[in-house]
């Protein structure tokens, strides 16, 4: 089977960042995605705003970077719970376990250059394995090394 979603869109509040008793960390934020159509009565596009939860790295660094505003790549598996509320009703919520989070816009001059390759569960703090960096050994003139 397959679960896999990918979705772009601007941060509706700063990030919250918890851990859990263990000491794992974890991190909620909400995406504000347009539709890419129009409303039939309005002529406006509508706005979903999508729930999503990263764990370890991946909260830390999404915490860390991404601020109210922001826009971000999330990519990870839908996620259905059900849960009862004060009154006893039954509810059911949908939420994005991002694998990977990204920015969806231009780096700001304050960020430090590590941030612009995103963060995975795999490869802790964003960075990426063995030292491996894609733009290097371009030399002087900007060309790519292939």
């Amino acid at each position: 089977m397959l679960n896999h979603i990918v979705i772009m869109g601007r941060m509706v509040r700063d990030p919250e960042l918890r851990s859990t008793q263990s000491g794992t960390s974890v991190c909620s934020f909400t995406l504000a995605c347009d539709r890419d159509f129009k409303s039939k009565d309005g002529g406006e596009k509508e706005t979903d705003f999508i729930d999503c939860v990263a764990w370890r790295s991946t909260a830390e660094f999404v915490s860390k970077y991404f601020t109210k505003g922001r826009m971000a790549v999330a990519s990870g598996r839908l996620q259905l719970r059900d849960w009862k509320d004060r009154d006893g009703n039954k509810r059911r919520s949908a939420e994005i376990v991002t694998d990977n989070v990204y920015f969806g816009d231009s780096k700001k001059e304050q960020e430090p250059p590590e941030a612009i390759h995103g963060a995975s569960d795999g490869f802790p703090g964003g960075d990426l394995p063995n030292g491996f960096d894609p733009f290097a050994g371009g030399g002087d003139n900007g060309e790519l090394p292939f």
